[in-house]
Parts: structure tokens; C-alpha cells; sequence
């Protein structure tokens, strides 16, 4: 086999890029790995069997490793938002001028073949100081950079980073500009589910907030700050900060996204309680219900985003009070949630709830048992067999009645008996 066979890209002058360079001298798992080529053409690495994967970027997949090699480029802004750029890649574009384009100062840090590492703008320095510093001036041509900002303060949070204050009067200016108001729904939502996926997810709320960006992104969420709750039940009175100290509690039950999304969303109806009516929320339940509507509306969020967040916001208060609940309350709420048909998903719902139970200042470290009492309430309910009552020749409306009594009588035995009592 020939070396250009086994080897496509010898002889090309490629360099490892970005995200790679930057975990790797933080100690890092990289995960995957971007390369740019330079003094080349798209013609010549067609000819070396790489395939050209990119629509409007220069990017093609290398044809062994699967990796992604993109021809140096230089970007000139031509029209608002996301997608408002010209693209120019050709052989006299040099490695500087490629990474000037980029964001950050620790993704433009480039390594050659041979382990160097080549720093033009001082990204090696910002790692030592924990600092997110954008390159150059051009930040401002493109508002992905808000929430990609927002995301490394997520990831890197645990490790000490903080934005520097030009760069974030920089992401205050661009939305003050309205750039940030031209993000594709698509784009906004995917750097969204990124972040939730992050050890410390609330970050990345605190940082768009801090900049303006929340109110103009999720305007839903941003309304909750300022929004009293009662002290006796939330010692930290303010609904914002309770959203977040929420997020931290899901995010430390569980890694799922959705449950995480389901978290943070599931005052939003307080936001809109009717201000002489504070700091009670009778009814914020079904309120949050269309609020979470408009914001998936908003950003296509998938079906089991939504559905979840929607079963959260509508059902946590009757979890919280699974204790007090007649056996026939609790049945039709098993009922309501899908619980008995979607295990899975009931038990997102559990979690979703005890992040709410325990996102409250000074009960982080408490029980919440009653997850507990609700999940042996469905065990019992979902136990019951169907087939005596088909043997009497029910059906429709009728079986359907007698199911559920027998279903609400074996929960009632069960807290008799105490086998709905939590270990």
C-alpha cells in the first residue's frame, strides 16, 4: 500500500486545532479531534480520497480516521446573525490568520505534528489564568459566541475560569446591539441542551443573565428574578434563585438533560402570578404549563423535552404532597403523569421533584420521601391485573371504572398494611 494511501494527509501542512489543543494541556479527555490544512486546495484533498462534508465551510472528513480537516479560512462579517458571513480558503491563507477567526484565546492554540505548540494570541497564558478572553474585535460579528462564552464557563467553572470584563462587556454590547436576537432557534437550542449536559449547568444561565442575553433568549425564565416566593416554604425568597438552586440540586441527582430541563422550568408560572397576589402562587402549576408551551414553540424543543417539562410544572406540587393525597388523588395524578405505562419517564418526573423539594436554601440535605410513598403507590396500582375483570366480561367505559377502583382500593390496603411506608 502506497504512503499516500495509508497516510492521505503526508505531506499536507496540518496542524491539530482548537478544542483538542486546549483539553490536552488542561489534563482533559479529548474527544474528538479537529485538524486545519494549510497551503492547500479542496481539489487536492478530493484527490487524496478525503470527502467534503462542509456546505458552506471548506471542511472535509479524512478518509481513514474520520476526522475532521478543514482548508485555513478567513471569515468576513456581510449581514446580521449566525449565518451573515463570507468565507475565504485558498493556499495563501496562513495558521495566524485561521486562528484569529476563532472565539476564544484557548481555541486558537494550534499543535504541530511534532507536539509544538503555536500560540499567536496569548491562549497559553489565559490557561494558566483561568481567564475566557476573546481573540480579537470580530467577537462581535458572530452572537453564537454568547452562548458558546456561556457554555466554557459552564465546562470550566469546577476549574476556576471567569470571563474576563472586556469580553463580557463585548457580549453585553452585542446584545444591546440586537445581534443575539438573530440565533437560529436550532442553534440556540442545541448550545442549551449543551450546557444542561455540563457538571454545573446553572452557570450558564448566570453568565447569559449577567449580559443581558437571558431576558432576550429566555425571557420565561429571566421574569423569575424579582418574583417573591413565601419565606416560610423558600428561604431564599426570590424565584430566580430558586430556579437555580433547583438546576444544582437535578444536576446533582441525575446527568439526564431532560430531567435537568424539567427542573429548571418548573416555576415558570410564577413569573406571571398576578403581582398582588404575592408571594403566593395559587395556580402557578397550570400557568407554567403555557409558558413552557412558548418556549419550546420557540426553539423546536423534541417532544420528550417538552412533555417531561410540561408534566413537572403541572404535577410537582402533588409529589410534594404525596403523603396527604386521598389513594383516588393519587391514582388519577398516576394516571395523569402516564406513570403506570412510562416507568421511565415517571421516574424522570421523581427526580425533577426532589431537585424543586430540596433547591431550597437550607434543605438541600433533607429527606424526600415522597418520592418514595409515590413510587410504591404506582408499584401497587401497576400490580393489579386486569384479567379477572376481562373474565367478567367488562369492557370500554365499565372496565375501565372497575379497574380504577380496584387499582385505588389495593393503594388504600397498602398504606393500611403500611407497604407504601418509605424504608
Amino acid at each position: 500500500m502506497s504512503n499516500s494511501a495509508s497516510q492521505p494527509e503526508a505531506g499536507l501542512n496540518v496542524y491539530l486545532v482548537g478544542g483538542a489543543v486546549r483539553d490536552e494541556l488542561l489534563g482533559r479527555t479529548v474527544y474528538e479531534r479537529d485538524w486545519v490544512v494549510v497551503g492547500a486546495t479542496q481539489d487536492e484533498l478530493i484527490r487524496r480520497g478525503f470527502r467534503r462534508v462542509g456546505k458552506d465551510f471548506p471542511v472535509f472528513l479524512h478518509p481513514i480516521t474520520k476526522e475532521e480537516y478543514a482548508l485555513a479560512r478567513t471569515e468576513r462579517k456581510t449581514a446580521p446573525g449566525y449565518r451573515g458571513f463570507v468565507v475565504h480558503a485558498d493556499p495563501g491563507v496562513t495558521l495566524e490568520d485561521d486562528l484569529r477567526r476563532r472565539d476564544l484565546t484557548i481555541n486558537a492554540l494550534a499543535r504541530t505534528p511534532h507536539g509544538a505548540i503555536i500560540d499567536p494570541f496569548g491562549g497559553m497564558d489565559d490557561l494558566q489564568q483561568r481567564l475566557l478572553r476573546h481573540v480579537s474585535p470580530a467577537f462581535v460579528e458572530d452572537p453564537v459566541r454568547i452562548l458558546r462564552v456561556a457554555r466554557f464557563a459552564t465546562r470550566y467553572d469546577s476549574l476556576g475560569f471567569h470571563i474576563s470584563h472586556e469580553t463580557q462587556a463585548l457580549m453585553s454590547r452585542m446584545v444591546q446591539d440586537g445581534e443575539v436576537d438573530a440565533l437560529v432557534p436550532e442553534r440556540v437550542w442545541t448550545e442549551l441542551v449543551s450546557a444542561l449536559g455540563e457538571e454545573r449547568p446553572w452557570r450558564f444561565f448566570e453568565v447569559l443573565r449577567a449580559v443581558g442575553a437571558l431576558a432576550r433568549l429566555f425571557p420565561e425564565l429571566d421574569a423569575l428574578w424579582g418574583v417573591p416566593q413565601p419565606a416560610h416554604y423558600h428561604a431564599e425568597i426570590d424565584t430566580g434563585i430558586h430556579a437555580m438552586l433547583v438546576l444544582r440540586e437535578a444536576a446533582r441527582l441525575s446527568p439526564d438533560p431532560l430531567v435537568r430541563f424539567a427542573a429548571l422550568t418548573h416555576d415558570l408560572g410564577k413569573a406571571v402570578t398576578p403581582p398582588e397576589e404575592w408571594p403566593r402562587h395559587h395556580g402557578h402549576e397550570q400557568r407554567g404549563v403555557k409558558q413552557i408551551e412558548a418556549l419550546c414553540d420557540r426553539y423546536k424543543a423534541p417532544r420528550e423535552y417538552r412533555d417531561l417539562a410540561i408534566l413537572v410544572a403541572r404535577w410537582h406540587t402533588h409529589c410534594h404532597c404525596a403523603a396527604e393525597l386521598q389513594p383516588a388523588t393519587l391514582h388519577d395524578t398516576l394516571l395523569a403523569l402516564d406513570g403506570l405505562r412510562r416507568p421511565v419517564r415517571f421516574e424522570q418526573y421523581l427526580l425533577a421533584c426532589e431537585a424543586d423539594a430540596r433547591g431550597r436554601l437550607g434543605r438541600q440535605q433533607e429527606a424526600y420521601l415522597e418520592a418514595e410513598l409515590f413510587r410504591a403507590a404506582r408499584n401497587v396500582a401497576a400490580a393489579v391485573s386486569i384479567e379477572p375483570l376481562l373474565e367478567q366480561g367488562l369492557s370500554g367505559e365499565k372496565l375501565a371504572a372497575a379497574l380504577r377502583e380496584r387499582r385505588i382500593d389495593a393503594i388504600r390496603a397498602s398504606r393500611t398494611t403500611g407497604a407504601m411506608s418509605p424504608a
